[in-house]
């Protein structure tokens, strides 16, 4: 995975649609379900990105009893696959790309083990590969777990709660980060009839059955977040985005509010939304990422080309994903003069005082999709921008350049 692109400045079309895939997060999710339902939940919409694939694949071959099972880069799929295999009484290995085995599973292993799996390491204590060991004992339904790290492992737990013998009472320390991921977690379960109760820092699913229902799967806000930055960068572009809904399961529908403090309008209708440029004075602020940090690469680097220094907090969880955004950001942004400092704990601010918009530049995306998505919009202002590793898109949004050419980019 080493082709790069090369994106020529071009005038984009004044006005255009783009169909966006399904929800990865939605999609991972609704498989892991209709696994569990044993075919009585049904799927509509599903997306085409890499990880919903790779799951999908992994769980159609479920009955063909593999003993080594690879997602490859795929982070949904080796949490959610960790506790389903879990309490499926088989033996297996669950492994992946050399990213994954540095990304941390420990506090997932933990709260299954108390449960009653029977899961090891098999390298390096706290990450994967792990080994699913055969038989669930289930000895108690009470975890304490951590909330100041990945939902996914939340979700996990939630996901595979109803089809324990004694359920999963969940306590959360810490604050809850990523919250509205366990709120789209818990209302895919409810509309499969899988109820719930959640007081506070506790939630509890007790044993039950699964209705038989369709998920249909609402297209990607992440994925939407692109061409929210490329209406910031334009002057009066306009660009529809069917089927995607005011009222979201998605917290990264969160976009809609922090792109109209770069003048991005938009606006709802029974068919999706439009989005367009309209004339605004853009005052930097402190934007906080806790409920949607696949957001933040997007939002920083259209940020930077604008040169308006805010400031970002709830970037905690960028350390551990597909590299580390943080360092990622800092090293590449540094390639147009702009710093993001971080000026107390936990909190960033871009600093463009040295800004300067090169005639070319060439773009690290770490084998990182959101990098190559984020900083895709920079054509917008630069007249050659080269996306290095192009194909990590395939991740979460398979037919990104393709979209990106539909809107007049020229690509080679």
């Amino acid at each position: 995975m080493n082709a790069s692109i090369v994106i020529q400045k071009s005038q984009i079309k004044p006005e255009e649609t783009i169909n966006l895939t399904g929800s990865k997060s939605e999609s991972n999710r609704a498989l892991i379900i209709s696994a569990l339902s044993k075919g009585k939940v049904k799927i509509k919409n599903l997306s085409s990105a890499a990880d919903t694939v790779t799951l999908n694949g992994i769980l159609n071959h479920e009955s063909e009893h593999p003993t080594t099972v690879n997602v490859g880069p795929a982070g949904t799929a080796m949490r959610f696959l960790t506790a389903y295999f879990s309490l499926k009484g088989e033996k297996v290995e669950i492994t992946g790309s050399e990213r994954m085995k540095q990304r941390p599973i420990g506090t997932l292993v933990d709260a299954l083990q108390t449960l009653g799996a029977d899961i090891s390491y098999q390298d390096q204590e706290g990450y994967p590969p792990v080994l699913i060991n055969g038989a669930f004992n289930q000895t108690t339904s009470h975890i304490l777990i951590r909330g100041d790290i990945s939902s996914q492992f939340l979700t996990a737990l939630l996901l595979v709660a109803s089809s324990l013998p004694q359920g999963v009472d969940l306590e959360i320390m810490d604050e809850l980060t990523s919250k509205p991921y366990v709120e789209m977690t818990l209302s895919m379960l409810q509309q499969c009839g899988i109820n719930h109760t959640w007081d506070r820092d506790k939630i509890a699913i007790l044993p039950q059955e699964f209705k038989a229902t369709t998920l249909t799967i609402e297209p990607d806000w992440s994925a939407a977040s692109y061409w929210y930055s490329v209406v910031a960068l334009s002057e009066n572009a306009k660009i529809h985005l069917p089927n995607l809904k005011k009222n979201s399961l998605q917290g990264d529908s969160a976009i809609v509010e922090i792109m109209a403090l770069f003048g991005v309008e938009t606006t709802f209708d029974e068919d999706g939304l439009t989005i367009e440029k309209v004339g605004h004075e853009i005052k930097p602020q402190l934007l906080d990422f806790k409920e949607c940090p696949d957001l933040a690469q997007t939002v920083i680097v259209c940020s930077a080309l604008l040169c308006k220094e805010f400031s970002f907090s709830g970037l905690e969880t960028l350390k551990i994903k597909e590299t580390d955004r943080i360092f990622a950001l800092q090293t590449e942004l540094a390639k147009i003069g702009v710093k993001l400092i971080e000026t107390q704990a936990d909190v960033y601010q871009l600093n463009c005082e040295e800004l300067n918009i090169p005639q070319e530049i060439k773009i690290a995306t770490y084998e990182d999709h959101r990098m190559a998505m984020a900083f895709a919009p920079m054509a917008m202002v630069i007249d050659k921008v080269e996306i290095e590793e192009a194909q990590v898109v395939e991740k979460s949004y398979p037919h990104f350049w393709d979209d990106f050419k539909k809107i007049g980019f020229s690509l080679k």
